[in-house]
């Protein structure tokens, strides 16, 4: 199973719709937003996606009740937890709201602060997909991870 993760978009509508397209070019089957979509205008470019997807708030997301009827209940207030092709998946905006020592999750998805990362450890594998809107470094990025293999990569859109 493909996944496709983004994070960190902040309304830059542009770049939210180049990473739907990498997403659904490279058939994803599966999207995970970690936050800070910011305005529920920018979730119109998720329904572009020809899979199912699932995100949490961040903490620049203010307008909660508008995002929550724009994504017909598909962001919820971190940390989300899912299972995927037998893999338990933690979703959450910022890392340090969570133990990692604690949590027992395969693949662990996180953002908030604008930097890229793949860790991989021996069974679980936590990424955090950089920024999606470019707003603070320049440089919009989004990451794939395969599930069956639990391995990621970032990519710049």
């Amino acid at each position: 199973m493909k996944i496709g993760i983004l994070s960190d978009s902040h309304d830059n509508l542009q770049k939210l719709e180049k990473a739907i397209r990498f997403f659904n070019k490279n058939k994803t089957d599966f999207v995970f937003h970690a936050g800070d979509f910011v305005a529920p205008f920018a979730i119109l470019k998720l329904k572009k996606l020809p899979c199912d997807w699932r995100g949490v708030f961040g903490n620049n997301d203010g307008e909660k009740s508008g995002l929550l009827r724009a994504s017909e209940g598909r962001i919820k207030k971190g940390p989300l937890r899912i299972k995927l092709a037998g893999k338990k998946i933690v979703l959450v905006h910022d890392i340090n709201t969570i133990s990692l020592r604690k949590e027992n999750a395969q693949l662990i998805i996180f953002g908030h602060s604008h930097k890229p990362q793949v860790i991989k450890e021996k069974n679980r594998l936590i990424i955090n997909p950089g920024e999606c809107g470019g707003w603070l470094s320049g440089k919009a990025t989004v990451a794939l991870v395969d599930l069956a293999s639990l391995s990621g990569k970032i990519f710049e859109i």
